[in-house]
């Protein structure tokens, strides 16, 4: 395959999806738009896509067979296959881009085969950033289906273009260097993608935890209480630095073996908020993680850091708060120690 434009139909107009339209088109490719906000649709018409008010439209405008990506939220990625599937025939293409369970892509598909509609599944990593970085796409699905919809995927990818023509067919190890690559069968592409996120998970909670230790190294100058419920510092001369956390991750942003765009972000969210003043630090978890997890205990993977970054993330949204109180009442109980405040 050599490439070339296409047309392609987006449900879904979201911050990725919306993002998605423009980088296809700034390649030369025509985007359909729908989305229940007219707002979104509207704003995609103004960068050059085709707006549509209804799924009917967006299926009329698409030439045959067609070829439709869905960029919802994955609890409403069956709603808008259930109102797609009467207006499909056979050899259109569904394409969910979206964060659903893979054991649910491989319903979908066996579902839509037998009206001969093809259905992928593609992990998409790269947030409001892909615009212009590009995204990170794993595929799960027919290989077939995959080769006719590469000029979308490798412009999408960060390479932006398909690897030159070898004579024989490409491999995941061609295409992976541009940041597109076919995985595997029917839900291949979401379980790689899910993991993908239980790793972000445990990265972000080990930048987390290991800045606030730097941020509380300056304990041994803060006065500290001398009873019982308070265990001593023993040697207060130890943590007496009063550290740039801004400028901590700014250095490692450069030349460190912990690099990484994670840690971009970090630097420049401190950099516009160092007391990060503005933040709750309640974080919520969309489901990767956890479903990690649960594919590891199932197929008895152990996963130590995944868990506990899952754990710490419920904890972050006040969940433990039971526990907490669980504790203090048998403290309380057995010894007689009451609860510090503060």
């Amino acid at each position: 395959m050599t490439g070339g434009t296409m047309r392609i139909g987006m449900v879904g107009l979201g911050r990725m999806g919306a993002y998605m339209v423009r980088r296809l088109i700034e390649d030369g490719h025509e985007c359909v738009a729908y989305d229940k906000s007219v707002q979104a649709v509207q704003a995609a018409a103004a960068v050059g896509a085709i707006g549509v008010s209804s799924p009917a439209d967006l299926i009329a405008r698409l030439p045959a067979p067609r070829a439709v990506w869905i960029m919802v939220p994955a609890a409403a990625v069956d709603t808008v296959i259930a109102q797609l599937r009467p207006l499909l025939a056979r050899g259109d293409m569904l394409v969910d881009g979206g964060n659903s369970h893979y054991s649910d892509d491989i319903r979908r598909a066996d579902e839509l085969r037998g009206g001969g509609i093809h259905y992928l599944d593609v992990g998409t990593s790269g947030g409001v950033l892909g615009l212009e970085q590009g995204y990170c796409l794993m595929v799960g699905g027919e290989k077939e289906t995959f080769d006719r919809l590469e000029p979308i995927f490798a412009t999408l990818s960060p390479g932006g273009r398909i690897p030159a023509a070898t004579g024989e067919a490409r491999t995941a190890a061609d295409t992976a260097p541009m940041g597109y690559m076919y995985c595997g069968p029917s839900g291949a592409g979401h379980f790689v993608k899910m993991v993908h996120n239980g790793i972000e998970y445990g990265v972000m909670a080990a930048y987390a935890e290991g800045l606030s230790v730097l941020q509380s190294a300056d304990v041994g100058l803060r006065g500290r209480e001398t009873d019982a419920e308070t265990t001593p510092l023993e040697h207060p001369r130890l943590f007496q630095y009063r550290f740039d956390i801004a400028a901590i991750t700014e250095v490692w942003r450069h030349g460190s073996i912990i690099s990484s765009r994670l840690l971009d972000l970090t630097a420049r969210a401190l950099a516009a908020d160092p007391a990060l003043a503005s933040f709750s630090g309640r974080v919520s978890d969309s489901g990767e993680g956890r479903w990690t997890v649960q594919a590891a205990i199932e197929m008895g993977v152990p996963a130590h850091v995944l868990s506990a970054a899952l754990y710490a993330r419920f904890a972050s949204r006040g969940k433990g708060e039971y526990a907490d109180k669980v504790l203090s009442a048998m403290r309380l109980a057995f010894g007689g120690h009451g609860e510090r405040k503060g």
